[in-house]
């Protein structure tokens, strides 16, 4: 008898199947007893006698096993059906209590306690529609640029220099020289619109910033994108309003369950996000908060949150482009305005008031590249030199941006630290698991 899913059961009314995964709890009542089985697709109901259930030879949650019964239309059952007369096979048992109950409806469980048990406490459904949803980002990431062209690349990880400018980097012995873990695929995807014109790629990307904050871990997923003969960043904004939007219908298309089970509020996504320069979101700032910080090169958390609201608000959108931040704060292949170079040719996207997106033009033209890299007191080039070749012969204007994956996933369902959402998170503080 091939073995199925939980979730296909009601197409085998009346038959006899075969299931097999985890005991999810057991209801011990006296003549009837319930046990729950727990499977990649979901959870099934298994009705037992008091003989039946001694099968089980008091293993515990979590311990894996083979259930063959029959299927019975059972309204009440999860799914409206459940299964009788089980003959169960234990696989592999358990015979000790979790570190925390996970058959709960929720883990009442602080989030370290739960991270150094995340191997088991992962198992609980929430926290696996949680890991779904990131799939399913992912993966309606990757189906709308293939659809439009686009060729998925894998960048190396180790890497001659730094690639953001600002941002602390993770320093390796690389065969008795310094090499370093990348901070983005920046260089290499920008190379590659010399070769395809439009690339994309998903992977971890590593920043050493001492800091410990619900919004911030030192190693995360990076959803990447870059493309050739754009006008300037509005370009860059418009393809990336269409792909945020395209990536959230495919979740309400193809996620919906765990949309729901987590309690997540799609988000107003407007067929053009609005957006606000710099300058003027400083000022908008000081005149509905009465904080002046429009000498500021950048903005707070707060100013973040306060942007938010104003554009959920008046704009009816829980996106918002902040665009042309100061030079000071972008990067040094980044494209300054031609009208006014103080300020860049960039974007945030603020998603619910919290960053979810940098992006904007780069720079092309292999002489404005030495320049700036001069510009910022970069003297030697030498471990520029591999990145800096595409631009000696011939780069297309070209621009891009980088969507982490775990804040857009923690802000659509609302949680409040970033370690919810990222597997097995590395912090100041975590390598384990």
């Amino acid at each position: 008898m091939e073995r199925i899913y939980g979730s296909e059961i009601g197409k085998h009314a009346g038959e006899r199947v075969r299931l097999a995964g985890w005991v999810h709890n057991v209801r011990a009542l006296g003549k009837i007893n319930f046990l729950t089985l727990r499977d990649a697709s979901g959870i099934v109901q298994v009705v037992m006698t008091r003989a039946e259930l001694a099968q089980l030879d008091g293993a515990l949650p979590e311990s894996v096993i083979e259930v063959e019964g029959t299927v019975v239309a059972e309204p009440q059952a999860p799914g409206g059906f459940e299964v009788h007369n089980p003959a169960i096979t234990v696989l592999n048992r358990v015979s000790e209590p979790l570190p925390f109950p996970i058959n709960k409806p929720d883990l009442d469980v602080h989030i370290d306690t739960f991270l150094n048990s995340a191997t088991v406490g992962l198992r609980h459904p929430k926290k696996r529609a949680i890991l779904r949803l990131s799939s399913g980002v992912m993966g309606g990431f990757r189906r709308y640029l293939d659809q439009h062209g686009f060729v998925e690349i894998a960048s190396p990880k180790i890497v001659e220099s730094a690639t953001e400018s600002g941002a602390n980097v993770f320093q390796i012995d690389y065969f008795g020289r310094p090499a370093y873990l990348a901070q983005s695929p920046q260089f290499y995807k920008q190379m590659m619109v010399g070769v395809f014109e439009r690339v994309y790629e998903v992977g971890p990307v590593f920043r050493a910033e001492p800091h410990s904050t619900v919004r911030h871990v030192n190693e995360y997923v990076s959803l990447d994108v870059e493309f050739g003969f754009i006008r300037d960043h509005f370009d860059v904004m418009a393809l990336l309003t269409r792909l945020i939007r395209a990536m959230l219908d495919h979740l309400k298309a193809d996620y919906a369950g765990e949309l729901d089970m987590l309690g997540a509020q799609m988000p107003l996504a407007p067929a053009i996000f609005p957006h606000i320069y710099f300058p003027e979101a400083l000022q908008l700032i000081y005149e509905r908060h009465g904080e002046d910080s429009r000498q500021e090169p950048d903005l707070s958390p707060q100013h973040e949150r306060w942007l938010g609201e104003w554009a959920s608000a008046e704009r009816q959108s829980d996106f918002l482009f902040v665009t042309g931040y100061p030079m000071v704060k972008r990067p040094f292949y980044t494209h300054p305005n031609p009208i006014d170079p103080r300020y860049a040719n960039g974007f945030d996207l603020l998603f619910r008031g919290t960053e979810l997106v940098t992006g904007g033009q780069r720079l092309h033209q292999y002489e404005d590249y030495l320049e700036a890299l001069r510009s910022r007191g970069v003297v030697d080039v030498k471990p520029f030199e591999g990145y800096l070749q595409a631009f000696r012969y011939g780069m297309p204007p070209h621009g891009g941006f980088a969507i982490g994956l775990e804040r857009f996933v923690m802000q659509l369902i609302g949680a409040s630290n970033l370690r919810e959402t990222t597997l097995f998170p590395r912090d100041l503080n975590r390598l384990s698991p």
